[in-house]
């Protein structure tokens, strides 16, 4: 049972939807198991770009089929807008991609109240895309699936008992506004989701059964995992491997690789503690050489150096066996090049990523600096071809993780990314 786990092993944006993309072509399935559309895949072929929200990275290549697992939450009106996206382009969709009848559906008035708590004194920086609302009411038993959103029946009852559960927070009128657009919207939506919709666990076992090779992909980063990351500055699900499983209704055993992606150095958007932080001064020049954007939101990535605490937890909890570094290029002219191998709190060292908030604030990284490297690298197509120094910075990270680095990338499009072995990827 050939599965490939791929996790974004900092805070999100470390280029997984180049890689998941990169070893689509040996896939057989590429699944989405968690998040929303507040995830933002750049995958750059021939010089187009293409920023995906919600299909997974394999819809770019003719071989794989994609699924959309029951973890993720689906926002139908984006979707739509997606997949009109991709068939645009010539990207044939249909009967290729899979929704989960078990996913929970986004609705407006999700965002509505992501928009209400966002504007409050209890901000936490996310998207505005409704995903927090609506993993919140999945908790709560009251939220819509997809197999809900289906039955026309089914669906407004559940409404209307979610528009009674959030009506104060909301106001009668903007409730009664909401009512009006959902309603108004409904059977369209419902028309074009509907040929998608299927019990995309029995798909996936199927293929398990037949030795079909299946790659699992996740949004947002280890550090921003609802049980392990940066607590409450989180995403309001589980990016770690042990979150692919539940995600995708797949049992633990089925997992044989874990593949953890990292930038060369570390990046965060939004609110919360970011130990590493460089200086605005320099953080502005690497903003612009890497072009640290949000691909969702447009807003500024804060910048700071690789940081080795963060990513031995990550790597700790979620099995991560092989690297992908990525963003390599970027770090070219930067001199020197600085890394954090521990924090000093309370006059203690530590090497492992503290649970603690106020240690997340107080920590300050103890640092070790190498030798930087010159040069265009985007060029480079095998590990012999970099400057010695990133040679040397690569095989560092190595040692100091205990974790290979198998793929390295140099830039945003596919073909600047390579293997440094022949050995399979797949367990």
């Amino acid at each position: 049972m050939p599965v490939l786990t791929v996790i974004g092993a900092q805070w999100g944006d470390e280029g997984k939807g180049k890689i998941v993309h990169y070893l689509s072509q040996g896939a057989d399935w590429v699944v989405r198991y968690q998040g929303g559309d507040n995830a933002g895949h750049t995958v750059v072929i021939g010089g187009e770009s293409f920023a995906l929200h919600l299909v997974p990275s394999g819809i770019l290549f003719s071989r794989p089929r994609n699924a959309i697992g029951n973890g993720v939450v689906v926002n139908p009106s984006a979707l739509q807008g997606e997949v009109r996206m991709l068939e645009g382009r010539g990207i044939r969709v249909r009967g290729r991609l899979f929704v989960s009848l078990r996913a929970h559906v986004i609705l407006p008035y999700h965002i509505a109240l992501d928009r209400v708590r966002e504007g409050g004194c209890d901000a936490i920086g996310t998207t505005l895309k409704g995903i927090g609302p609506c993993y919140e009411d999945k908790v709560a038993r009251r939220g819509v699936r997809v197999a809900d959103f289906l039955e026309p029946e089914t669906f407004r009852e559940l409404m209307c008992a979610a528009f009674s559960a959030h009506s104060a927070e909301l106001g009668r009128l903007s409730v009664a506004r909401l009512k009006r657009e959902t309603l108004a919207a409904y059977p369209g939506l419902r028309r074009f989701l509907e040929p998608f919709c299927a019990d995309t666990g029995w798909l996936l076992a199927q293929a398990l059964s037949t030795k079909r090779r299946v790659l699992m992909e996740s949004a947002q980063g280890a550090m921003l995992d609802l049980d392990h990351g940066t607590y409450p500055f989180v995403t309001s699900s589980n990016p770690i491997s042990g979150g692919a499983c539940v995600g995708a209704g797949l049992p633990p055993t089925a997992i044989d690789a874990v593949l953890g992606v990292v930038k060369a150095y570390t990046t965060r958007v939004g609110l919360g503690p970011f130990p590493t932080e460089m200086p605005e001064r320099l953080a502005g020049r690497i903003r612009e050489k890497g072009r640290e954007y949000g691909a969702t939101t447009g807003r500024p990535r804060r910048i700071g150096w690789l940081d080795l605490p963060q990513l031995r937890s990550a790597i700790r909890v979620s099995g991560i066996g092989r690297l992908a570094l990525t963003k390599l290029d970027t770090l070219s002219g930067t001199d020197p090049i600085r890394a954090c191998t521990a924090y000093r709190w309370k006059g203690r060292l530590l090497y492992d990523f503290p649970a603690s908030r106020r240690a997340q604030r107080e920590a300050r990284p103890v640092y070790r600096d190498m030798p930087g490297f010159s040069g265009d690298l985007s060029s480079c197509r095998s590990f012999a071809d970099l400057p010695g120094a990133a040679r040397r910075y690569v095989r560092w990270l190595e040692s100091e993780l205990r974790c290979p680095v198998i793929i390295v990338s140099v830039g945003a499009s596919h073909e600047q990314t390579f293997r440094r072995s022949d050995g399979s990827l797949w367990g």
